[in-house]
Parts: C-alpha cells; structure tokens; sequence
C-alpha cells in the first residue's frame, strides 16, 4: 500500500468516496461502458484530455508515471481522476487493470456537466478531485523528479513553480543526496544542475525555463483561434474572480498568467479574514477551487505566458500580444496582474535571492529553512501570516518593521498573535542593513532606527513582504498609470484630463475603452483578497455594459 493508503489522514474519506449504485444509475447517461481486460492499461501517463472512470466490477491500480510506484487502487464504485481531468493537463499515473474491469467511461465535458445537472454528485466529486490533488502534493513522491541544490536559485524556480501549479513532484537536494549515481546516469556534473526528470528515466530537462518546462509537462494549453468576449491578464484573486463570472454569465473567455493561478496571494500560508473561512484557508486552496471553478464553466487557462503588450482598437476591439504565440482578439480586456514585493535597500541583495532571502513563505521555503531561524521583513498581513507560518518550524523568527506600532498596517487578530508567540520575536523601529555569507545567507545585520543599535543574529532565511511593484510595465502609454506605475481607472479620469470619450468611464475602465483594471495593480486598490476578488467580479459586470453599449 501506498503512504497515502496507510496514512490515518481524515481527509482521505473525502479524497476516495465510493458512488452508491443510485448514482452510477445517474452517471450512466454521460458516459459508455467498456471493458478492459486484466494488466491492461485503463490509460496512460501523458494521456490528455481525460476521462472519469468509474469502476463498475474489478479493480484500477493506479502508478506513478515516471517511477510506476503504486499510488492507490480503485474498486468498485470508485471513481478515478483529480483536477487534471478538468483542465485538460496530460495524466501524471498510469491506470492499470488489476482483473477483468468494467468501467463507466465520462469525459471531462460530461463531468462538468454532471456538476450543473446532479449538485450534490457533483460536489462528491469535485471534492475528490481537489482532495486528492492536495493528498499527493503532501504524501506521495510522484511525478517530475527534479535534482538540485537548496542554495540554486534556480531550483527553488522550479520548485514553486511545480507546486503553484499544483503538481506533485520529488525533490533531491545536493548537500543531503547521495546523487553521484543519478548525474552519472545522465553523463552531468553537478554545475549542471538542476535537472529535472519529466516521465521517464530518458527525459530530462536542464535548468528549463518556466516556459520549457511548462511545455514539457503538457500545461501550456493552445490559444483558439477566434474573438473572444474577454481575455484576464493575471490569474490572482482578481483575475480568477473576472474568470469565474465571467463564463459563468456566457461569456467566451481567456485567462492568461506568466507564472501559475494564485498571484500573490496563493503564496500564503493561511488567511483568516476571508468570509465564509472562519477556520481559514491558504492561498493555494482558494486558488485551486477558483481554477476549478472558472474551467468548470468554460473558461481557458493559459499559462506560464507572458503578454507583452495590448492594441487597443480605435472601435472597440482589442488584441492581447502573448510572447511566442499570435496575437489574441478581444472585445474586452481586464487586467488583473497584480503586483511584488520590493527588494531590500542593500547592497548585494541580488548575490542572495534565491540562496537566503525569499518573496514568499510556502511549505518550499519553509522546507530550506526548518529548524534554523528566520528573519521576515514587513509590517503588513502577508508578513503577519509569514511569521506565523514559519514559527510552526523555525526555532526563531525575527518580525522586522520600520515602523513603531504594528497594528497600524497589520490586523489585529494577526498582531496579537504575533505578541503572544514565544517563537517571534517583533523588532520595531528596525531594518536589515547587511547580509552575511558565502554561497547562502547565513546572518544579518539588523539596526535600530531609533537608537542606532545594531544586533548580528544568525538566520538562514530572510522573507521579504514590503512595499508593492504593480505589473505594468509593459503596458501601452495610452493605458494611462501614476507615477509608480498603478493603473488610473474609473470617473476620475475626467478630472484628470485623461478621458476624451463622450460617454463617462465605467468604475474600474482604464484610459482605453473596454479596457479594465482590478485588483493590486489598480491604482489607489485595497490590497486585501476580499478586494481584488470584488474587484474582478465586478469589472465583469462592467464588460457587460460596455459591452451593450
């Protein structure tokens, strides 16, 4: 049995249902029966477009693509598949039939139309889908092997960019592997790493881009040609929420993002403000149920890729430049691509990104960092939820802030629990001025403003959460922004000077008509997810007035 199996985790309950035979009886009508004979493939690793399989008598034994290491077993009134199913990506395991198997074969358009006819089934079985995505990030050691040292910044990319997509992979770490057996395999040394192996032992990657790897693993999906209703640039909290109503409400469309869904928000730990969560719920989970949800109703996802640039059309339609791939018509455009934090003000920050010093704190960074202590820079809830999140394993975490009152920017659930942690340690009035160390972080040199002190503690991570660089710096000059580079939107325009059209501007339309913003890359924009996913939900109800206009 699999360390899934075996595992007393309670969610495996929702993870692995078993259909009552009323609901085959349900199901029958969406799908074909077949049957496959024993040690047959049921379908393979690579496989796209997939299908639900719900077993009706045998058994399906599910493998691990790459290693073909046992991950479950399906039996009868199991179900297969994962979230994989509904966004198209290629299949990550094998599934193999243990005896003479019937199945109950529904394609994934059927399942999604499963969701809006039977509810209730519907919810049994999006709830597995995501459960057992999250169950295989946590347990198993599947999917893309990827070698690599702790201290490359390279392999930390790669790494965030594997788990933001939500896709199970087993990382090697240099300083701690016996891998002389693995590079020799592959004829590498070790400054050619890191490595990462896709589906087999013969295919492999060397320090790939997000681009490249993105496209070896099969998520990059193809742009239809056609005009669509609305394209989303950014698949933050704002840009999904845009992506949701959008074709919820019929509307064809196209959700672009260079990296993965989430934004900056899917980056934290655990958010606590956000209604209906009273528990709360990370970033990841908020984004994976928006992604869900968005496709569930039509809505493409593309990504990791970049627009380089809008055209807006003089009569309304627009087209969006994505780098490599054509152009993308539009009749309507939100952007939603959000913002980063800024770097430290000190010399050779650079020298150490990557290699100490972190833009966000996810169980990735966590890892590299377990059992040392930490530094996390920022006075705001993302660095409230950072600190807190890391104290889960560091042995010290250090809350550095400018400032001489941390509830001015943070709320208060956070701050109070930043006072009574034994493991934080809140420094105000404080700044990081040098960072020491060879090839990683290894300690810093903090003052205090208000004294002149300075202290030196040894740390091994630095989390940066200051300050918000907006994304837009490849907009057009007609798409008109302040001096920071946030987008100007809505009526003030006019007193502005910067609306010439007859007609007043919608609230949140930008200088180009039919043109959006939502969300942190708005100017004057509350940076909260409750904001950014009102933000994107209402531009959509803009879009239809432009629209009908």
């Amino acid at each position: 049995m699999s360390e899934i199996e075996t595992s007393d985790d309670p969610r495996l309950k929702f993870a692995f249902p078993k259909l009552t035979a009323e609901e085959i009886v349900l199901l029958e009508p969406f799908g074909t029966k077949t049957k496959v004979a024993k040690e047959d493939p049921v379908w393979s690793a690579g496989d796209r477009d997939l299908c639900m399989f719900v077993v009706v008598s045998g058994a399906i034994e599910i493998l691990d693509g790459r290693t073909r290491k046992h991950v479950a077993t399906h039996q009868p009134g199991g179900f297969s598949g994962d979230v994989d199913v509904l966004s198209g990506r290629p299949a990550l395991v094998h599934g193999i039939a243990t005896e003479d198997t019937e199945v109950l074969k529904v394609p994934a358009d059927c399942v999604k139309a499963i969701v809006g006819e039977h509810p209730q089934l519907g919810e049994k079985i999006l709830r597995a889908f995501l459960m057992r995505r999250t169950l295989l990030m946590e347990y198993a050691k599947i999917g893309p092997y990827v070698l690599g040292s702790r201290y490359s910044p390279d392999t930390l990319r790669i790494r965030e960019f594997l788990s933001r997509n939500h896709i199970p992979h087993y990382w090697e770490d240099l300083e701690s592997s016996d891998t002389d057996k693995m590079l020799r395999q592959f004829d590498l040394t070790e400054d050619q790493t890191p490595i990462v192996v896709v589906t087999t032992c013969d295919e492999f990657l060397t320090r790939p881009s997000n681009a490249e790897l993105g496209k070896a693993l099969g998520i990059l999906r193809p742009i239809e040609s056609k005009v669509y209703d609305l394209v989303v640039v950014g698949a933050g909290p704002a840009g999904l929420a845009a992506a949701v109503y959008g074709a919820s409400e019929g509307l064809s469309t196209l959700v672009v993002d260079s990296n993965s869904p989430g934004g900056q928000a899917g980056t934290s730990s655990r958010i606590e403000n956000y209604m209906g969560f009273p528990f709360g719920v990370t970033g990841q989970v908020l984004a994976d149920g928006a992604v869900i949800q968005a496709e569930r109703f039509g809505a493409q996802l593309v990504l990791p890729a970049n627009v380089t640039n809008i055209t807006c059309g003089e009569a309304g339609g627009h087209s969006v430049e994505v780098e490599g791939k054509r152009k993308i018509d539009c009749k309507c455009v939100i952007l939603a691509s959000g913002a980063s934090y800024r770097k430290l003000d000190i010399d050779g920050v650079e020298r150490f990104e990557g290699r100490g010093i972190y833009y966000s704190a996810t169980h990735v960074e966590r890892l590299l960092c377990e059992k040392s202590s930490v530094a996390v820079v920022g006075g705001g809830n993302s660095a409230g939820q950072a600190a807190v999140f890391m104290a889960e394993n560091a042995d010290r975490v250090f809350l550095i802030l400018r400032g001489d009152d941390l509830r001015k920017t943070m709320s208060s659930y956070l701050a109070r629990r930043i006072e009574t942690s034994p493991k934080i340690t809140l420094l105000l009035n404080s700044e990081i001025c040098e960072l020491r160390g060879e090839d990683h972080v290894e300690e810093a040199l903090i003052a205090d403003r208000k004294t002149g002190g300075s202290r030196v503690e040894k740390i091994a991570g630095v989390f940066v959460m200051i300050g918000a660089v907006p994304h837009t710096q490849w907009l057009p000059d007609k798409i008109a922004r302040d001096s920071k580079g946030f987008i100007y939107t809505g009526p003030g325009l006019i007193q502005k000077g910067l609306w010439s059209e007859q007609r007043p501007p919608f609230f949140l339309e930008t200088t180009c008509p039919g043109v959006f913003a939502a969300g942190d890359a708005r100017h004057d924009s509350v940076k909260r997810v409750a904001s950014a996913v009102g933000e994107g939900s209402m531009a959509v109800a803009f879009v239809h007035q432009y629209l009908s206009l």
